[in-house]
């Protein structure tokens, strides 16, 4: 052992003190290594960058007197209501704050509650406040800006949050108590089918940087194995020239190492503030877990060292700079299928036996044996490298078995050819990522197809009804009034549906053992009980008994509770009974569905029917607004007309599809992190590409000066790269497929488009192109006639 590190210590010397070409060589490596790097480390962050980032939520959400949080009783010291706005595309965050005390509780991030019409923003909020692009959510947040919101208090740079003081808040205004900030809340737990999504997304986008680590560090070899064999004529044996060569490598490796925590830290400094699809993040944040880096710091020199001994196996190096490769053999297949075939067998031993195995073409659905109670994340991880991996090893050979039987045609093409068969695993090595990145973006796609359906709910809406719904949480009839009236001279509104919607319960006693029967009680204008309801005619005063459509069970329901001529109970449950009789000339009616998709069945009642402070406090006021979307920022002002009348209104949005806010996120983190492993690809195979051009710059300066032409020569690069693309990319789709088939097993789904890989396979083809022509100039430059010099 002392002697092989001996010999690595050796090669590290050489690596360093080895002139310009040494030099170049070992750069090259390094900024390959630390690409890749700098993406492990940045997973290696994403569990803290998680945790980090709920904490900073939890820290500002208040907790209630009442709360298990409250471990110090403490008294209600502060009065709090949700202020939340949208601006454009932009999130706007906010609450109002009022003290209930002389000592309210501080939300992190401030200094002091904020006083009446004055505010806190976050600097981001500030800036756009300040900015031509902001005039709109000036008007909608006329506070004075008196404090900045500290880090403390942010969830990430970028984000646009507020604090506003008032003097009016209230509970009959829908303000909460808060008693502190800290409350953790309960989270839902992450969806079986997206904890598999996610171990999926892992895999794939980890694959292509393992292995442009891989490729990286044997950028130079043909020179540097032509160089060892001057080591053979000083009495160096083969064993310790694989050894220096390993040492060399190394030395790139750790230059890498470092290279790659610089730029990790740097891009943490770039891109936290900035984001990407809105994902933004404190540099801070943004620390690996202590024992993934401490792995990733061991794991890429020990590959750098163990990929250089394995590559030199089949060298032989002998004295006087005298290099060939080793006897030709064929390369073997069956250890190549051992691989995907044993993750496949993992994946299906993965199988969540609560789920109905859905059938995969060839394969019995009863061939699956679930050995686990539920989905096991080491068995479809391992399961799905090993398919991947199996993809990798599986090219070489297919590059092998198929330029090995090409014969004629053009002299590009016969070039192109020839290089490949004389240098096949070259060829594979340079597209092994792409090939990975392709089959893995195939088997994702296909997953998300599959539970598509299952994270996006229609809805039922009707959008051409109504484009926005407005909401508050407490019950007032003089704000859906005025509702209706500042809505309609809203410029882009074109129709306002308002409404009061409460409760009431049979009258009478209540008992332990009675289920009582209860049905909602709506407050509206005939204009707006008409979009409602199926009413033929209307006029203030009347009501009527509403029953839902095609349920004739619920119109019973209904029917228990709404008599007319007998009194109905307004209050809160547990309160006094407040009654209201139902007069006796309500008409039974059928409800309609609302812009929403809903049905709104019970009692409904127009105001000149009923006294609004009769309505329980449960109550909440709400429109739905028709809008005129020709009319410049319509949205922007509904949310200032919404603010003008009361801060805690809600403004919606009616949308046809909603998405689950959890598969939402991964999706966002997704298109983050494919945007951050497709450019590493692209730098990896430009990269490779220029080191390969760079070692042959003296074959390349031959052929022209034998008379070749730039033309040809160009071609027989882009043949180069085609033919192992064209190889890879089939591979990719049929493994992608297979694996995105499998994954989907697992969960009991199928799919139904096998044709959705062909804008990844594009994808992958532009990519390639795009390298080829790249690396265009520098195959001009090495063509000039001084390549053939040598010293």
């Amino acid at each position: 052992m002392k002697r092989r590190l001996h010999d690595l210590g050796l090669g590290i010397r050489f690596a360093l003190s080895g002139g310009r070409e040494g030099w170049v060589r070992t750069l090259l490596t390094a900024v390959g290594v630390g690409l890749g790097v700098a993406l492990l480390l940045g997973a290696a962050s994403v569990p803290h960058l998680v945790d980090a980032r709920a904490n900073r939520i939890h820290d500002r959400q208040p907790f209630s007197p009442g709360s298990e949080r409250n471990a110090g009783n403490l008294r209600a010291s502060l009065l709090y209501a949700t202020a939340d706005t949208e601006y454009r595309d932009d999130t706007v965050g906010g609450k109002m704050l009022r003290p209930a005390n002389a000592d309210p509780v501080l939300p992190p991030g401030l200094t002091s509650i904020p006083a009446p019409g004055t505010m806190a923003v976050s600097p981001a909020l500030r800036d756009l406040l300040d900015s031509p692009a902001g005039e709109l959510l000036r008007q909608r947040l006329p506070y004075d800006i008196t404090q900045t919101i500290g880090d403390a208090g942010l969830v990430e740079p970028s984000e646009l949050y507020f604090y506003a003081g008032s003097a009016t808040l209230s509970a009959d205004t829908g303000a909460s108590s808060a008693a502190g900030f800290g409350n953790i809340g309960d989270e839902r737990p992450l969806d079986p089918m997206l904890v598999v999504l996610v171990i999926l997304i892992c895999v794939v986008l980890l694959m292509p940087v393992a292995i442009f680590i891989a490729t990286a560090v044997r950028f130079g070899s043909e020179q540097r194995d032509r160089r060892l064999a001057a080591l053979r004529l000083v009495g160096a044996d083969a064993r310790t020239t694989r050894w220096i060569a390993g040492g060399e490598a190394l030395a790139g490796a750790v230059l890498g190492l470092a290279a790659g925590s610089l730029l990790f830290l740097g891009g943490a400094e770039l891109i936290g503030p900035l984001g990407l699809w809105s994902f933004g993040f404190f540099p801070g944040d943004l620390r690996p877990v202590p024992w993934l880096a401490l792995l990733v710091a061991v794991a890429v020199p020990a590959l750098a060292v163990v990929v250089t001994l394995a590559a030199l196996r089949s060298v032989v190096i002998e004295p006087l700079g005298v290099v060939r490769g080793g006897r030709t053999r064929r390369r073997r297949l069956w250890w190549r299928l051992a691989m995907p075939g044993v993750g496949v067998v993992l994946l299906f031993l993965s199988q969540n036996p609560d789920v109905q195995s859905a059938p995969l073409p060839l394969v019995p659905a009863n061939i699956a044996i679930p050995l686990m109670d539920n989905l096991t994340p080491a068995f479809i991880a391992t399961g799905a490298t090993l398919v991947l991996a199996g993809l990798i090893a599986l090219l070489p050979w297919l590059v092998e078995a198929v330029v090995g039987r090409l014969r004629g045609g053009s002299p590009a093409w016969q070039l192109a050819v020839r290089r490949l068969q004389l240098s096949s695993g070259t060829a594979a090595r340079a597209v092994s990522g792409i090939t990975v990145a392709v089959a893995g973006s195939v088997a994702l796609q296909m997953y998300f197809v599959g539970i598509h359906d299952d994270f996006n709910k229609v809805t039922g809406a009707d959008a051409s009804r109504a484009q926005y719904t407005v909401l508050a949480d407490y019950p007032d009839a003089k704000l859906a009034e005025r509702m209706i009236t500042s809505f309609r001279e809203t410029p882009g509104v074109q129709k306002v549906i308002g409404s009061v919607s409460s409760y009431a319960r049979l009258a009478g006693p209540v008992t332990d053992e009675d289920m009582r029967p209860v049905t909602q009680l709506t407050l509206g204008d005939c204009a707006t009980l008409a979009e409602l309801a199926r009413i033929d005619s209307c006029k203030d005063g009347d009501t009527f008994v509403v029953h839902p459509s095609d349920d004739t069970e619920l119109a019973s329901w209904v029917d228990r509770t709404a008599r007319p001529g007998k009194p109905v109970n307004t209050a809160d449950f547990g309160d006094p009974q407040r009654l209201w009789t139902l007069p006796a000339s309500a008409r039974t009616v059928t409800a309609r569905p609302d812009p929403t998709g809903k049905e709104q069945y019970g009692i409904y009642v127009t105001p000149g029917a009923i006294d609004i402070s009769l309505l329980s406090s449960v109550a909440h006021t709400s429109a739905m607004l028709t809008v005129d979307q020709r009319v410049p920022d319509a949205a922007e002002h509904i949310r200032n007309t919404a603010a003008a009348l009361s801060p805690q209104l809600r403004v919606n949005t009616v949308r046809t599809i909603e998405r689950d806010q959890q598969y939402a996120g991964i999706q966002t983190g997704l298109q983050a992190a494919s945007l951050a492993t497709l450019g590493l690809i692209a730098a990896s195979m430009l990269v490779s590409q220029l080191e390969q051009l760079r070692e042959r710059r003296r074959l390349l300066a031959a052929l022209v000066a034998f008379g070749t032409r730039r033309a040809t020569m160009a071609g027989s690069v882009l043949w180069q790269t085609a033919v192992p693309v064209v190889l890879g990319i089939g591979l990719a789709v049929a493994g992608g497929l297979a694996l995105g088939a499998l994954m989907l097993r697992i969960i009991g789904k199928t799919i139904t488009d096998w044709w959705l890989f062909l804008p990844l396979a594009g994808a992958g083809v532009v990519v390639i192109l795009a390298v080829t022509l790249l690396s265009l100039p520098a195959l001009w430059r090495l063509m000039r006639p001084d390549g053939l010099r040598t010293e």
